[in-house]
């Protein structure tokens, strides 16, 4: 009883209201290469800072959506960056071990970018804004803007090694995990060696051998005085990073780096009465089904949906299944709607499991909501994200190569009626809701921060304009070993001078 009137109170608890701002500012939101899910988290931001009187403009790849007065998207309409019309499983098996999309297509949007008008008005006009935010993964073609201004970074994808490296915070791989490697702690000693690997790999790659570089010579022709990109990354003011140590690995923090996990999470609302009511008469509970934003349902192949199908027959359970088509020999028990409210339907307490692709928003709202999941990740961060949710005892992972009917029954039957599962989850929940201000309002406040103090210096970390050589202390340390090199060299050329002079002393 104790656990379902905390459930109840902490957001209660936890919704403070912020003292008003001193002033109304304007803020940019560039966001030219961003998923559906990382524009969740940022309008979640973008429309509190609007309710709070400032003014947002977003530059953005996708169609507005916002219809706050004091919100004004643009959007620049690049094909490349249209990921609605591209199907994730015709290159399953290039991308499962890829974080980044080829070279060739960020050569071609930095190429574009510039061209359009309304951005180089953007761009001209861009120190009339207080400050501005920016995702921190692929959107290095704009760190133009940055050039002399304050800016923030939201890290939607959670905290990453390398962007924590760029603010002066160099994570230890002894114990963090790459971008695409995930192991249990403590790493044995060939899982470190592995780690660090992929951590120096990944890094050089997208910044030293095809990401960064492409962009750059792209922006060299635009814009041929400024500093180069990985110069003005260095100049971040703030960083907000999409996790909390409830949910992830905890670790060290400077204070420009900010933990904002589930910012964007909320309360359940009335559904839709046809939903509601499929989930009320659901007399064994209901199953919610949905691979994201960016997998839509349509491209899923035959193969893999025939056999959701069939195991869907054999559950008793209701499902809900997020599908842009209709589909058809559908049973009974499953509900399909192209679009669903995602979190209002977690927070039923009749939805006994979330069948999910491992997204890190959705992860985010399953354990917000305290509901277990079957993990089926695809690619990207996925994989690494359904790992933990497995490892943490919030359900069951499976790889999408080894998917079977009576694996998936199995899987969703052992999660139903296995307590363990909703139980870890649970406590999970407790512990992410049980904050003393939102994660919302804290990242509110100290975008605030960075704009009333004028970029927030003094958050900056001296280790930031450190080279990797002075870091790590490599040239102390080789200084050290040519010093003790040297006294060895010395010390043995003088003890064999000695034996010498004493050699010829008693041979005299």
């Amino acid at each position: 009883m104790r656990f379902v009137v905390l459930m109840a109170l902490l957001p209660i608890l936890s919704s403070a209201s912020l003292p008003p701002p001193e002033e109304s500012y304007k803020i940019l939101f560039l966001l030219p290469y961003t998923t559906r899910s990382h524009r969740i988290l940022h309008m979640t931001l973008a429309t509190k800072l609007a309710d709070r009187g400032h003014q947002i403009t977003m530059l953005t790849n996708q169609a507005p959506s916002s219809k706050h007065p004091n919100i004004y998207e643009f959007t620049h309409g690049i094909r490349e960056t249209d990921f609605d019309s591209v199907n994730c499983f015709e290159f399953l098996e290039e991308m499962e071990e890829a974080l980044v999309p080829p070279a060739f297509i960020f050569e071609a949007f930095a190429k574009k970018l510039y061209q359009i008008q309304e951005v180089k008005d953007i761009y001209n006009k861009r120190k009339e804004f207080d400050v501005i935010v920016l995702d921190s993964y692929m959107n290095d073609v704009v760190y133009p803007f940055v050039h002399e201004m304050p800016f923030i970074v939201v890290c939607g994808i959670g905290m990453e090694p390398m962007h924590s490296a760029v603010m002066g915070n160099v994570l230890n791989p002894a114990y963090t995990p790459s971008m695409q490697y995930l192991r249990n702690h403590p790493m044995s000693l060939i899982q470190r060696a592995v780690n660090i690997f992929r951590s120096i790999q990944f890094g050089f790659i997208y910044k030293h051998w095809e990401t960064v570089p492409v962009v750059q010579k792209e922006i060299n022709k635009h814009f041929p005085d400024l500093p180069p990109i990985l110069e003005l990354e260095k100049n971040v003011s703030l960083s907000l990073i999409n996790s909390h140590y409830s949910l992830d690995m905890t670790q060290p923090l400077l204070p420009s780096q900010i933990e904002v996990g589930a910012m964007h999470c909320r309360p359940g609302k009335p559904l839709p009465k046809d939903v509601a009511l499929w989930i009320e008469e659901a007399e064994h509970g209901v199953i919610y089904f949905s691979l994201g934003s960016v997998h839509r349902g349509e491209f899923v192949p035959a193969n893999y949906r025939n056999i959701m199908i069939e195991a869907f027959t054999q559950m008793k359970q209701r499902v809900i299944w997020k599908f842009e088509k209709e589909v058809e020999g559908l049973p009974d028990n499953v509900l399909i709607r192209k679009w669903l409210p995602q979190q209002d339907i977690l927070a039923h307490p009749k939805v006994k499991v979330f069948i999910t692709h491992g997204g890190l928003l959705s992860s985010q709202e399953t354990i917000y909501h305290s509901k277990p999941v079957l993990a089926i990740p695809l690619f990207f961060d996925q994989p690494k994200v359904a790992a933990k949710l497995q490892r943490a005892g919030f359900g069951i992972a499976i790889k999408l190569k080894e998917l079977t009917v009576p694996l998936v029954v199995d899987s969703l039957n052992e999660i139903i009626n296995n307590p363990k599962y909703a139980k870890a989850v649970g406590q999970a929940s407790l512990s992410l809701r049980d904050q003393k201000e939102t994660p919302t309002d804290r990242a509110v406040w100290w975008t605030e921060y960075v704009i009333r103090h004028r970029g927030a210096p003094a958050l900056r970390s001296p280790g930031a304009d450190l080279s990797w050589v002075e870091y790590l202390c490599l040239d102390v340390l080789v200084v050290v070993h040519v010093g003790i090199f040297t006294l060895f060299w010395v010390s043995k050329k003088l003890l064999a001078l000695a034996c010498r002079a004493n050699k010829k002393k008693k041979t005299e």
